[in-house]
C-alpha cells in the first residue's frame, strides 16, 4: 500500500476501534438513566452482560468468516450493522427493545474489533504489524479514560439516546473512509463451516456468563452451579469437535506452534491478572482509604494511562529493532511485582504511592498488550490469520469475565464474614463508612486491607506464571518481508 493510503486505513481503522471501545465504556455512566426512564432497574445489569456476552460468543465465528470471505466484507458489514443497531437503541421505547440493540452492537463490535487487526496483520508485514497494532490497540485504554466522563456529559445535557447515536456522524465518516482505503482483500472462497462447533461454543459461553452472573445472589445458588456444569460439558464437547472438524472454528492444530500457544496465554493472563481486578479498584480505595469516588478513580486512570504509554511505545520499538521477546518478559515481571506490592502495601498511604505502583503494572501490561496479537499472527497462516486472531483475544476477553466474577464474589463473601454484626454488607456503602465514627472506619478499612491482599498476591502469581510463558517464547526478529507464510518462529511445543 502507498504510505498515503496505509495512513488513511490506519485512521479509518482506529476510528472505528475507538467507537467500539467506547460504546462499551460510554454506557456505563448512564446505565441508572436508562434503566429508570425504561422502568426495569432489576434488568439494568443485561444492557452490559448482554453486548459482552454476544461479542465474545461471536469472536472465533467472526474470525472464521473473515478467513472465508474476506476481512473487508466482514469489516464493512459489521460497521453497517453496528451504526444500525446504535440507531435502533436510542429509538428503544423499553429494556427488551434495548437489550435486543445492545446485542447486535455487541455482534458488530466483534467484527470491527477482530477485522481491524486482521486488516492489519493483511497489509503489513511482521516487523511493521506491532506498530500499527499498538495504534489500534490504544482505542481500549483511550475508551477507559474519556469514556465514563463522555457518557456521563451526554447523558446530563443532550439525553441518554445520544450515548447510542453519537455513534451515527462519527461512524458514517469512518465508513466512508473504510470503503476507500481498506483494499480488497481476498478470502479462501467456500470452506465447511463448523456448524456443531459454534452451537456447542455458544452453549458454553452462554452458560458461563450466566454462571457469572448468578454466582453472587444466593436465590440463584443452584441455577449457577447447573449453569457451570453445563458450561463444563459444552466446552468440552467443543473441544472434541474442534480435534475432529475439518474445517475448525478454532485450529487446535496451530497451538502446537509453540509461538501460538505462549501468546494466547499472556494475552490470557492480561485478562485474568489486570482487566478483572480494575473495576473493583475504586471500590478498594473508597473503603479502605477512605476517599470520595472521584479521587478513587485516580487509581484505574494511572493504571491505563500507563498501560496507554507503554502499549505505543513497545509497538514502535519493536517496529525499529524486530526484536520482541524481551518485551512480554519485562511486562509480565513488572506486572507481578506491582501486584506483589499492592498485596504488601499497608492500608492508609498516600494515594499516590498505589497510584504508582499501579502505574507500574499498567505499563508492564501495555508492553506486550498488542505485541503478542502481532507476534501470533506473524506465526499464523495466512488462511488462518482470522481465526488466530479470533482466539488470541478469546482468551483475554473469557479470562476476564470469569475472573471478575470469581474475584467480586471472593471480596462478597470476605467482607460479609470479616464485618461486625452492625453492619450489613450488603448496605454498606461509602457515604456510610465516612460517616461512621473513626474507629469504624479503621476497622472497615483494614477488612478490606484483608480482603483484597491476598487477591493482590493470588494475581501477582498470575503475572509471574506470564513470566514463564514470556519465556517460552522462541527468540528471534519479526521480518520485513511482506510474506502471507508464517514470519516467526515455528518451534513446536515439543522442542
Amino acid at each position: 500500500m502507498s504510505p498515503w493510503r496505509l495512513r488513511l486505513l490506519i485512521t479509518s481503522l482506529l476510528t472505528v476501534s475507538i467507537l467500539g471501545a467506547l460504546d462499551h465504556t460510554i454506557v456505563s455512566t448512564s446505565l441508572a438513566t436508562v434503566a429508570g426512564e425504561l422502568g426495569a432497574l432489576e434488568h439494568m445489569s443485561w444492557i452490559v452482560v448482554g453486548y459482552t456476552l454476544a461479542s465474545t460468543v461471536l469472536l472465533p465465528i467472526i474470525g472464521k468468516l473473515g478467513d472465508a470471505a474476506g476481512p473487508r466484507r466482514i469489516f464493512l458489514a459489521s460497521l453497517v450493522l453496528f451504526l444500525l443497531a446504535s440507531l435502533a437503541c436510542g429509538f428503544a421505547q423499553d429494556m427488551p427493545q434495548l437489550i435486543a440493540g445492545r446485542v447486535v452492537q455487541g455482534m458488530s463490535s466483534a467484527g470491527l474489533h477482530l477485522m481491524s487487526q486482521t486488516i492489519v496483520a493483511e497489509v503489513t508485514s511482521p516487523r511493521e504489524r506491532p506498530r500499527y497494532m499498538a495504534i489500534i490497540g490504544a482505542a481500549f485504554p483511550i475508551a477507559i479514560l474519556v469514556g465514563p466522563v463522555l457518557g456521563g456529559l451526554i447523558t446530563d445535557y443532550w439525553g441518554w439516546e445520544w450515548v447510542f447515536w453519537i455513534n451515527i456522524p462519527f461512524g458514517l465518516i469512518a465508513l466512508v473512509l473504510a470503503a476507500v482505503a481498506v483494499p480488497a482483500l481476498p478470502g479462501f472462497g467456500r470452506r465447511r463451516f463448523d456448524i456443531a462447533g459454534s452451537v456447542a461454543f455458544t452453549i458454553a459461553m452462554v452458560a458461563l456468563v450466566l454462571a457469572v452472573t448468578w454466582v453472587g445472589d444466593p436465590a440463584l445458588g443452584a441455577a449457577s452451579v447447573i449453569a457451570f456444569v453445563v458450561a463444563a460439558m459444552a466446552f468440552a464437547a467443543f473441544f472434541l469437535i474442534e480435534l475432529r472438524a475439518p474445517e475448525p472454528l478454532v485450529p487446535l492444530r496451530l497451538f502446537a506452534n509453540r509461538t501460538v500457544a505462549a501468546g494466547t496465554a499472556l494475552s490470557a493472563i492480561i485478562g485474568l491478572g489486570l482487566f478483572s481486578i480494575t473495576a473493583y479498584l475504586p471500590t478498594y480505595f473508597q473503603m479502605a482509604y477512605q476517599t470520595s469516588a472521584t479521587v478513587s478513580g485516580l487509581v484505574p486512570i494511572a493504571t491505563v494511562f500507563g498501560m496507554l504509554v507503554s502499549n505505543l511505545a513497545s509497538g514502535w520499538l519493536v517496529s525499529r529493532t524486530g526484536h520482541y521477546r524481551v518485551y512480554p518478559i519485562v511486562g509480565t515481571a513488572l506486572g507481578a511485582a506491582g501486584l506483589l506490592a499492592m498485596a504488601l502495601l499497608p492500608v492508609g498511604l498516600p494515594l499516590w504511592v498505589p497510584m504508582i505502583v499501579m502505574a507500574v503494572v499498567g505499563i508492564g501490561t501495555g508492553a506486550f498488550m498488542s505485541l503478542v496479537v502481532a507476534v501470533v499472527q506473524s506465526a499464523a497462516p495466512r488462511r488462518d490469520m482470522g481465526a488466530v486472531t479470533a482466539s488470541v483475544n478469546l482468551v483475554r476477553q473469557v479470562g476476564s469475565t470469569v475472573a471478575t466474577a470469581i474475584i467480586g464474589g471472593v471480596i462478597a463473601v470476605g467482607v460479609a464474614t470479616q464485618l461486625p454484626g452492625s453492619l450489613d454488607a450488603s448496605t454498606l456503602t461509602p457515604q456510610l463508612v465516612h460517616q461512621a465514627p473513626t474507629d469504624v472506619q479503621a476497622q472497615i478499612a483494614g477488612i478490606y486491607g484483608d480482603v483484597f491482599a491476598p487477591v493482590f498476591a493470588a494475581l501477582a502469581i498470575v503475572y509471574a506464571l506470564g513470566i514463564v510463558a514470556a519465556v517460552l517464547l522462541p527468540a528471534g526478529r519479526l521480518s520485513d518481508e511482506h510474506d502471507p507464510a508464517p514470519t516467526a518462529s515455528t518451534e513446536p511445543v515439543t522442542a
